[in-house]
């Protein structure tokens, strides 16, 4: 077993993460972050693995070099494998607490904070990620009575933020995959085939990926809804067979190496009514002005409000936001949770920041999707990744 021998990048291209992080940290008043979210883990260390279900993390010391990567004994080989962390940055907890009611992961944790004479630092953790539970916050704090825990939620989200040149290519090779797999599941589409087959189609084309690169398994599932089911974002698929003279829409993201491409589009099972014609012209009108003004140096609030001023001139309305940041993803979620082109959101856009610009209409009686995944640039409109057809299909 060769060590870092499944890693995603250079030992070199971590370490600079972690270097980065330890500035944000110190600008904090941090002595120590521990590192809850996987997509965080993976992105300070390498560390790939669906063991994201057990308690598992990364202990950054502003005075240790590297990272210490804490998970259960079994998955310590996957460590081996796909981080550069040595012998010593490897600590694994014995299968005793997994499913213990009466002894947490955490109890451990601390133990190796005590030993590491932490006990009285300032320890940064991430209160809103969702492995981070109240079970495990409230472990520590009975067994840390003497640290100060601070809130580091987002200070790792927002350093993934603006891609290396490597992450680049990884994130044009999802696109690619994502693009393989829309034309897979718009080719399955038929009246009669049921959901599910679709869902087959574009699964086996996201896991095949191309001849030059690997498919992922990607954060969340196809979302292809059809008919009335269309109204209800966030949907997967059924048995229900698709019908003539309907609407239905895909949403899925192509990955590779855990770097997610999102991709959108719509179908239309017959001839196209004049009521989605308009539907479609003003969506796409609105969204091809967005695109244009996603440019180094304008916030992400003025991209939702250039939206806004094609959309609002029509009678269809919309008010969640129309894009996020994607790129390294685990379950359930492939968004990077920090910034996103909505109201309020004054984040400056930034040369090789990732978005998933995705234009979504629902009402009761049906949804209108269409997004791509985009890089922003140095100057200029962006790179759109994803190069399937931007436009309704009809079959």
């Amino acid at each position: 077993m060769k060590l870092g021998e499944l890693a995603a990048f250079s030992s070199l291209e971590y370490s600079s993460r972690v270097e980065k992080t330890k500035a944000a940290m110190s600008k904090r008043g941090m002595d120590v972050l521990i590192c809850s979210d996987p997509s965080n883990i993976n992105f300070l260390t390498g560390y790939d693995g669906t063991s994201y279900y057990v308690h598992q993390m990364v202990l950054i010391e502003l005075e240790n070099s590297s990272p210490l990567w804490i998970g259960r004994k079994m998955d310590v080989p996957g460590a081996r494998l796909t981080t550069y962390l040595s012998e010593d940055n490897i600590i694994s907890y014995d299968e005793q607490y997994i499913d213990n009611r009466a002894l947490h992961p955490m109890e451990f944790v601390s133990a190796i904070i005590r030993e590491r004479d932490l006990a009285h630092s300032r320890i940064g953790v991430e209160k809103d990620c969702w492995q981070f539970t109240a079970g495990a916050a409230e472990t520590l704090l009975l067994e840390l009575p003497d640290v100060k825990f601070v809130d580091a939620f987002g200070l790792v989200n927002d350093i993934r933020l603006i891609k290396s040149e490597n992450e680049i290519h990884y994130m044009r090779a999802a696109a690619e995959i994502a693009d393989l797999a829309m034309d897979a599941g718009i080719n399955k589409i038929e009246p009669g085939i049921r959901e599910c087959d679709v869902a087959a189609a574009i699964s086996y084309a996201q896991f095949c990926g191309t001849k030059d690169f690997f498919g992922d398994y990607p954060a969340a599932s196809p979302q292809l809804p059809s008919g009335s089911a269309t109204s209800a974002p966030h949907l997967t698929w059924s048995n229900r067979k698709y019908s003539s003279d309907s609407l239905a829409y895909i949403e899925i993201s192509g990955c590779h190496k855990r770097y997610h491409a999102p991709l959108a589009r719509s179908i239309y099972l017959g001839d196209v009514p004049n009521w989605l014609r308009d539907l479609v012209f003003a969506v796409h009108e609105g969204m091809d002005r967005a695109l244009e003004s996603a440019c180094s140096g304008n916030s992400c609030e003025f991209v939702e409000k250039t939206w806004r001023s094609v959309i609002s001139k029509t009678r269809y309305k919309k008010d969640s936001r129309i894009g996020y940041s994607v790129g390294i993803g685990y379950p359930p979620d492939w968004g990077e949770r920090n910034a996103s082109f909505k109201r309020g959101d004054k984040t400056i856009l930034e040369k090789n920041m990732c978005f998933h610009m995705i234009i979504g209409i629902w009402t009761d009686e049906l949804g209108y999707e269409v997004s791509e995944t985009i890089r922003v640039t140095d100057k200029g409109p962006p790179e759109v990744l994803t190069k399937y057809p931007r436009e309704l299909i009809s079959k």
